[in-house]
């Protein structure tokens, strides 16, 4: 039996070396999952510039944490889940017992769990993930698509925080991954969408993701 995989290890700035380590074991309430996909977003690009994170990760660290996989393992107790279940596990999780999080505000969570090494073969999610933010991912979605699924919960709560309403008129500021996908969820909600972004390629980028009218800025060209 195969008792080691490679994995991406952050060991400070600029520093992110390959190396073979032990493939980690699923305790009780925990999984393990072969991963079948791992993004990157800023959030891993500025760590990687940084070398560090002041509250998700302290190198020498397994980097990574946007996710999906199969499940591997299953630790005791474990029984939502089962071996062979496509799964994408995000990479925090709050207490639900600390002043914030009785209060609903999770997001403020005073300590939240994290949980990194998606840049590797395998990775464990800790039983507080596996309870609260780990989802079965239905047939037909690809992992790469799946493991989208924490960024785009951010999009949907940040549209519902606005309290908008269908007809209502959307402005959004920036056609990177998060900006189009607000786009789309807005015009998914019956919202008209005015993006504001600065290169000619997004133009049609940001029409395709649902803006029915784009500005470019430094051009002052409107485009419908």
């Amino acid at each position: 039996m195969v008792s080691e995989m490679t994995a991406a290890v952050l060991y400070g700035k600029e520093d992110l070396r390959l190396e073979r380590v032990a493939i980690p074991r699923a305790g009780a309430g925990q999984i393990v999952v072969r991963v079948g996909a791992a993004l990157t977003c800023g959030t891993d690009l500025k760590v990687y510039r940084r070398g560090y994170h002041a509250m998700m990760l302290k190198p020498p660290i397994p980097f990574g944490h946007e996710l999906a996989g199969v499940v591997s393992e299953v630790g005791e107790g474990v029984t939502t889940f089962r071996e062979g279940d496509r799964v994408v596990a995000l990479n925090s999780a709050p207490c639900d017992a600390c002043f914030f999080c009785k209060r609903g505000q999770q997001n403020l969570c005073e300590d939240l769990l994290f949980n990194n090494g998606a840049y590797a073969e395998y990775i464990r999610i800790p039983a507080r993930i596996v309870e609260k933010n780990t989802l079965r991912i239905p047939d037909g979605i690809p992992f790469e698509h799946a493991a989208l699924t924490e960024p785009l919960a951010c999009v949907v709560r940040g549209l519902e925080e606005t309290g908008v309403q269908p007809g209502d008129t959307m402005v959004v500021i920036g056609a990177g991954p998060i900006g189009l996908m607000f786009m789309h969820v807005a015009e998914l909600a019956g919202l008209r969408v005015v993006a504001v972004v600065k290169r000619d390629d997004q133009i049609a980028t940001a029409k395709l993701f649902g803006a029915s009218e784009v500005v470019q800025t430094g051009a002052t060209q409107f485009f419908v």
